[in-house]
């Protein structure tokens, strides 16, 4: 199912020294895809400085070049003790997705602690209807509960990597697949080129589904069907039939939601009408789920008996379509969040974000560097050789860490972070070409060159960040 755009969340930076942790970028709308109605995580860039001065320019401000030091005005780079600002904080790794189980196709498969709960309640409950069917095994009719619980998530597993296979055979890369609560999600990091491949793309999941439920359908006419095997084959031929189904749904952020998506976008020929057609229908199926799949248990439509009073398993019912309801509401908010930020996504731009900055020598002290970036207008700091060529970038983060009292005696050189190739960043970058060169070198601040290899100015990672909430919050 895709939660389209779902959890383009940021990783983390790979600097481990506290002088050298960087701000990381936003990361790039994913394109998760997952076989249930999985709550995304909404993509949100990590928290910038708070002290931090807001920058001279947002990507929508028309500034093509920043003033030669020297001239013009602007607010200061630090001009004053506004209080100690903390270093950025590396994010937790919780994004890593819980216990790693293997890397097929090169893609890390990893299992939520949430899944493990969820083993626990269908081996409670499968056991229990196990046991009905054959008395005879006892206790270890839980023990081919489990069994069942395990080979159902591999058949979850070989959905969602129906979704990595075809990923990859677009030349989309694929972050990680993770198997959680009420199913498993393909994070796939970038949107499909053409409607058709965004079809086939979210189409191959319950395609593979439906293939696994015909197969244990076919393995079950082999068996007895009242034996623990034909019991086990049953169940997963009829849970992966119910997946294909469920995923077929057509609105978002189900697989089905996607394939209507993409058919939207081949008729109107814009992604984003597609998203929005498709993110309606997948609030309309909330509404529905929420409201019907209660009355359709209670009135034995699903195969259970009628229920004309509530009981514990009407409220379970209701409770289960709340979740489900919930769940699928929010995948459709989300991909309309996502749809609208890549839309504005090329409004972010290197040159347009680039702070002015000022050269100054390693062995300048702190309080007259600033003094130059003051008078020239600029925020930011390139500490150069004798020669000119820049050798590092003054951290904003360690310049307001420095009360202004020692600022005469600290030299600009113990502040700065050395220029790695990484962090030349021309200045035409834009959109998702900016985000993955920046993510590729996590840090607080970049230099920007023109195509000459002249230095156009600096550019800070909170610039970015701010910019990027900017375009999540605007209206498409």
């Amino acid at each position: 199912m895709d939660v389209s755009g779902g959890r383009g969340q940021p990783r983390p930076g790979n600097d481990e020294s506290p002088d050298r942790t960087g701000t990381r970028p936003p990361a790039e709308p994913g394109h998760p895809t997952d076989e249930r109605p999985a709550a995304p995580e909404e993509p949100r860039p990590p928290a910038t400085e708070p002290d931090a001065p807001v920058p001279d320019a947002g990507p929508d401000d028309g500034r093509e070049k920043p003033p030669p030091a020297g001239t013009g005005t602007g607010r200061h780079l630090a001009h004053s003790g506004t209080g100690r600002t903390p270093p950025p904080q590396r994010p937790q790794e919780k994004q890593r997705g819980g216990l790693l189980m293997g890397r097929p196709f090169g893609v890390p498969v990893y299992v939520a602690p949430s899944w493990f709960l969820v083993a626990i309640l269908i081996t409670w409950v499968f056991g229990g209807q196990i046991d009905r069917v054959l008395p005879e095994l006892g206790a270890v009719s839980y023990l081919v509960s489990l069994f069942f619980a395990v080979a159902f998530y591999a058949s979850v597993l070989v959905h969602e990597l129906a979704h990595t296979i075809a990923a990859l055979r677009f030349k989309l890369p694929v972050r990680r697949i993770q198997l959680q609560f009420f199913g498993g999600v393909s994070e796939i990091e970038k949107e499909a080129e053409t409607p058709g491949r965004e079809f086939v793309l979210a189409f191959v999941g319950p395609l593979l589904s439906l293939v696994l439920s015909g197969l244990f359908y076919l393995a079950l006419l082999a068996v007895e069907p009242s034996s623990v095997p034909g019991v086990l084959l049953a169940g997963l031929m009829i849970s992966n039939l119910i997946v294909a189904v469920f995923n077929l749904l057509p609105g978002l952020p189900l697989d089905g939601g996607r394939m209507l998506r993409a058919v939207v976008w081949a008729i109107s020929g814009k992604p984003m009408t597609g998203t929005i057609a498709a993110a309606w229908v997948g609030r309309a199926l909330a509404v529905a789920v929420l409201i019907g799949l209660p009355l359709l248990t209670q009135s034995g439509v699903l195969g259970s008996d009628a229920v004309d009073n509530v009981g514990m398993d009407t409220v379970m019912d209701a409770l289960l379509a709340a979740i489900l309801a919930a769940i699928i509401w929010t995948g459709a908010g989300n991909s309309l969040r996502m749809a609208r930020l890549r839309e504005h996504l090329p409004e972010l731009r290197a040159r347009n974000l680039t702070r002015r900055a000022v050269p100054v020598e390693t062995d300048t002290p702190l309080s007259e560097a600033l003094r130059r970036a003051n008078a020239a207008g600029a925020r930011a700091l390139v500490v150069v050789d004798p020669d000119g060529v820049p050798l590092s970038l003054v951290r904003e983060a360690a310049i307001v860490g420095v009360p202004e009292h020692r600022r005469p005696w600290v030299p600009v050189g113990g502040l700065a972070q050395d220029i790695t190739d990484g962090m030349h960043v021309p200045a035409e970058l834009a959109g998702e070409d900016l985000l993955d060169a920046l993510r590729a070198t996590p840090a607080t601040e970049y230099l920007v060159v023109e195509d000459t290899g002249e230095i156009y100015g600096v550019l800070s990672a909170a610039d970015v960040e701010r910019a990027f909430v900017k375009a999540m919050a605007r209206p498409s």
